[in-house]
């Protein structure tokens, strides 16, 4: 099983993905608020991949991307605030 986490944009939005053999899993879309914040507005996971840790692997992406590129995230899907939540290191980019 190949599994990949990525990440594709614009200068306006995007999305981070699981893609398992070609196939994209899952999604996690967010905007761009201005030059230094994203949005996470939305996360979802295909049926039949519970347990697979998907949302928390493209979070993590997310966090990755911010740091990187030196952005602010603001959580608004309740999938990636909860997790924000219970996941004190991501704080640096809240």
């Amino acid at each position: 099983m190949e599994e990949i986490i990525g990440l594709e944009y614009n200068e306006k939005k995007g999305y981070f993905y699981v893609k398992v053999n070609d196939k994209t899993e899952a999604k996690m879309t967010f905007v761009f608020a201005g030059p230094q914040k994203i949005i996470i507005d939305h996360t979802e996971v295909n049926p039949g991949n519970n347990g697979k840790n998907f949302g928390k692997k493209m979070l993590k992406k997310a966090v990755e991307f911010a740091r990187e590129m030196n952005l602010k995230i603001l959580p608004l899907c309740p999938f990636a605030k909860s997790v924000f939540d219970k996941t004190p290191e991501y704080g640096d980019v809240l």
